[in-house]
């Protein structure tokens, strides 16, 4: 579904897998041993299926995914074992092109949920023999995932081609309508991506549109509509995963919202409903993280980087350790996110942005420029203008930075993100602009006093020094 932008950009993941054993274990070893392992591709995935992208040889009996399940039922369960009962039946039946397409969407799947970027290519492999097998011009299955697969690499412009190429043999393809929506989204076409979404109502109404409908409502600045859409989803929500799922995206919007207990409340149906859904227990540390909980903060959060190292959660991690004082911990973390960015990008996924945020404040200041730089010139989102305006600022362009974050605070679209308002005004008071830097400054902080344990602290820190409350 769309990117929901916490303050770490972590996208919005859906279930995940087994947990890891417990116990004492050295975590940078092993977070590092993990990574190095995508980069080999020595995932269960990768084992299981040959060089060739052929099925695996193994007699287990798992049912078949479906060819039309949606993205978004493709993580409930085990994904996994899913996967190798694809394996079995193309095995038996090489020309299913439809049971190829299915396979090259839950690779996405599990390299979205996994954070192993190395299954990116097996999918587009998956799509490519699918294609082969039933043309493009009727096989809408192909076409949305190779959609879904282009989102998922971030090239939002190709997935907004795909996803409209789907829709002109399937108008009613869920996967290919959500895809185009989150297209939009990302390419910062907002007015477009609100009739996308409710063409996408009309035509398919069920739990992955509503969510991507309560998503664009906040972006367009009425999260109490978005509310209102994610209620009534989790009332029509029946399985566990779907509940799960529209409980998290309440309790994320919550907490943007510096809704601390009710996000928790939120969080906690989602893990009563799936106990091991990890976008819930991150969820759940975020709010004690900014509860002032550290204790059960880092508990939480570090179990999520355990079972998924991925960029947003790693530099969540990190900040919680710098704000406590562990700046050598902090610094592992931000260390693990520049070797995915390295390992995405070489499986032809665009990490600029994620690259942008977490060298801008904890790296290279010339290379979170060049990278923002980048990635506004392949998309003009709110997000976007906010990497830029910061990486501008980090870098004494605050003259520059003010007009990126000007048009990231923007009344239109009207989207209110805590750190957003928070970059603002610091590029503000760097121009020596108090008064604004003051308004800016606690306008993050009423919001969400929580949005970041470093970005708040510099928040107060700043309004401290020029006169304002904190």
């Amino acid at each position: 579904m769309p990117v929901r932008k916490p303050q770490f950009v972590p996208r919005r993941h859906e279930p995940g897998q087994e947990r890891p054993p417990e116990g004492r274990r050295g975590p940078r070893r092993w977070r590092i041993a993990a990574l190095l392992a995508m980069a080999v591709g020595l995932t269960a995935t990768s084992v299981a299926i040959g060089a060739d992208g052929g099925p695996d040889r193994t007699g287990r009996d798992t049912p078949v995914l479906a060819a039309d399940v949606s993205v978004e039922r493709l993580a409930a369960g085990d994904l996994g074992r899913g996967v190798d009962a694809l394996h079995r039946h193309l095995r038996r039946q090489p020309k299913d092109a439809g049971g190829w397409a299915t396979l090259g969407a839950a690779y996405v799947e599990q390299a979205r949920t996994s954070g192993d970027p190395t299954l990116y290519p097996r999918a587009e492999k998956a799509f490519g023999r699918s294609l082969k097998l039933r043309p493009a011009a009727d096989n809408d299955a192909a076409l949305a995932g190779r959609a879904a697969l282009a989102a998922a690499r971030h090239d939002f412009t190709a997935a907004l081609d795909e996803a409209d190429r789907a829709l002109r043999v399937n108008p009613y393809s869920e996967r290919a309508l959500c895809s185009r929506v989150d297209a939009l989204v990302e390419l910062g076409r907002y007015d477009e991506a609100w009739r996308a979404v409710e063409l996408a109502d009309r035509r398919r109404p069920g739990i992955p549109v509503f969510t991507r409908y309560a998503y664009v409502r906040e972006l367009l600045g009425d999260t109490k509509g978005a509310r209102r859409v994610l209620l009534r989803a989790l009332e029509s929500a029946s399985a566990p995963p779907d509940v799960a799922y529209v409980a998290t995206s309440l309790g994320q919007l919550a907490w943007s919202q510096g809704q601390y207990g009710r996000a928790r409340s939120h969080y906690a149906t989602a893990l009563r409903a799936d106990p091991g859904y990890v976008p819930a227990r991150e969820g759940r540390g975020r709010a004690y993280a900014a509860e002032g909980d550290t204790k059960r903060a880092l508990g939480d959060l570090e179990e999520v980087v355990r079972r998924y190292p991925l960029p947003g959660q790693l530099a969540a991690l990190g900040e919680l350790h710098e704000a406590a004082g562990r700046r050598e911990r902090a610094g592992e973390q931000y260390g693990l996110v520049r070797t995915w960015t390295r390992l995405a990008r070489a499986q032809g996924v665009a990490t600029d942005l994620e690259s942008a945020l977490v060298e801008a404040d904890h790296g290279d200041a010339a290379g979170a420029l060049k990278a923002a730089r980048a990635e506004w010139s392949r998309r003009e989102s709110v997000h976007t203008a906010d990497a830029l305006g910061w990486a501008l600022h980090v870098n004494g362009k605050d003259r520059q930075a003010l007009t990126y974050a000007q048009r990231a605070t923007d009344s239109k679209p009207g989207y209110r993100n805590a750190s957003f308002l928070f970059h603002r005004g610091m590029i503000e008071h760097a121009l020596g602009d108090d008064k604004a830097a003051r308004r800016h400054l606690r306008a993050a902080l009423d919001l969400n006093p929580g949005f970041s344990p470093t970005g708040a602290r510099e928040a107060r820190s700043a309004l401290k020094r020029i006169g304002g409350t904190s």
